[in-house]
């Protein structure tokens, strides 16, 4: 393909040179002559392992060259990779600036190629630039259909293509990529950005253009989080006189709960007996060795604050008859203690809604030991909110929240009528259910 990279930063510099040498013609484009005439004189721009021989070898064989005349790149090419910067404003918000300015002069380069009779068929606009979700189909595509005066995944493609490249190894990760990632407009705009990478390993994901946007950022924020977690622990366990390498040694060699898929869906917020106790007792010992842990202190504040989501979207419906499903902490026991729903239904019961609650494996009689005592004093009126069966409590309410994947509470949950469903779980049918009137869930 002949392809435009605009922006010669690490990510334009890396992904021109990367795709040179996979056979495309590149044009390089930047504002800054210097950038232009080192990647022409076969120079890296950027330092970087590997870029320089890659950046002299396709240079050298006329597979790459640069040129600070957008309109010139344009009108050279059939795919745009926009890699601008997106820099953090003083108030940490994103500035789009320089994205919405190339936008706009790709979009005015082919409204002018089109006028002269240019390379004709469709361009396709690829942006690589990290930008939050709605910032293209938003921002972005209206300025690109205002400049290029048509329709976009019409008259011109569009897709967002993020990138998964660390400084340092960018070479490398762009050849041996652990995903690769594409928000498309429309098929055909999807079909260009996999053709670019057609041959590398990895799985491919083809998304919606604001999944594609968002998945950059969880990844990014993830990783800060890991480094985080992992600085904050060693300082706790310095001060404890703990070897914190040995005890993330143990802890990276569980794949099954640790460095895994586990605990990492949106869902509802944690409880029991295990996870709230042991980071209490845990930041608690931080403190006393004075030692800062400000994530692991934020972690139950953060779970707090995601239960009360639960009670807001109840409050927005501005009914007053609410029905629960379930209550113990974990679906299959009757465990209550420190169970989220348990709180859920304190915090509604004290609101004043008429509750109604049921959860199958949860028998007031059956409870004993310290499950009784913990319910008797967190929920006293518990006897009184408990229903025998689904239908009861669907009788009863013009809200439900599903906090359970009891077979028989999904199958008895009513379609595009009836209470207001509150998905606190994200329901097995929930994208069907999105659609309906009266759905509304807290892990979409």
């Amino acid at each position: 393909m002949r392809i435009s990279v605009l922006g010669l930063g690490y990510v334009g510099c890396v992904s021109a040179a990367c795709l040179a040498s996979m056979g495309h013609e590149v044009i390089g484009v930047d504002v800054n002559q210097v950038k232009v005439d080192l990647v022409n004189d076969g120079k890296a721009p950027v330092v970087e392992e590997r870029i320089g021989e890659l950046i002299a070898e396709v240079v050298r064989t006329g597979a790459l060259r640069a040129t600070g005349d957008v309109r010139e790149a344009i009108a050279g090419s059939e795919v745009s990779l926009v890699c601008v910067g997106t820099p953090s404003e003083p108030n940490g918000s994103l500035c789009t600036t320089y994205l919405e300015r190339v936008t706009e002069q790709i979009g005015a380069a082919l409204a002018a190629r089109s006028e002269h009779g240019g390379r004709s068929g469709r361009h396709t606009v690829v942006f690589r630039s990290t930008m939050l979700p709605g910032t293209c189909l938003n921002l972005l595509v209206p300025i690109l259909e205002k400049s290029v005066g048509g329709t976009a995944g019409v008259d011109v493609g569009v897709a967002v293509n993020p990138e998964f490249l660390r400084e340092g190894t960018s070479v490398r990760d762009f050849f041996d990529p652990p995903k690769t990632v594409i928000g498309e407009l429309d098929r055909a705009s999807g079909e260009v950005v996999a053709a670019l990478y057609e041959g590398l390993p990895g799985a491919v994901f083809r998304v919606p253009i604001p999944t594609a946007e968002a998945i950059k950022y969880a990844d990014n924020a993830f990783h800060g989080l890991k480094i985080g977690f992992a600085n904050e622990l060693g300082a706790v366990c310095q001060a404890l006189g703990v070897d914190s390498h040995q005890v993330m040694d143990v802890f990276l060699a569980d794949r099954k709960l640790n460095i895994s898929p586990a605990y990492l869906r949106p869902g509802f917020a944690f409880g029991g007996s295990c996870l709230p106790k042991d980071l209490r007792s845990l930041v608690h010992a931080a403190r006393r060795a004075d030692v800062s842990v400000p994530i692991l202190a934020h972690v139950l504040p953060s779970n707090a604050d995601h239960l009360q989501r639960a009670v807001d979207l109840v409050e927005r419906t501005g009914k007053r008859r609410v029905g629960l499903f379930g209550l113990s902490f974990k679906p299959g026991t009757d465990d209550l203690r420190e169970s989220p729903l348990v709180e859920l239904a304190e915090v509604l019961f004290g609101k004043g809604y008429d509750l109604r609650i049921h959860d199958a494996n949860v028998s007031l009689s059956r409870l004993l030991g310290a499950n009784r005592e913990y319910i008797e004093t967190r929920l006293p009126h518990l006897a009184q909110l408990l229903a025998d069966s689904v239908d009861e409590v669907l009788e009863h309410a013009e809200v439900c929240l599903v906090g359970t994947r009891d077979p028989a509470v999904l199958s008895a949950l009513p379609h595009g009528g009836g209470p207001v469903i509150v998905d606190l779980i994200r329901l097995p049918d929930a994208e069907a259910r999105r659609a309906e009137p009266g759905y509304v869930g807290l892990a979409w």
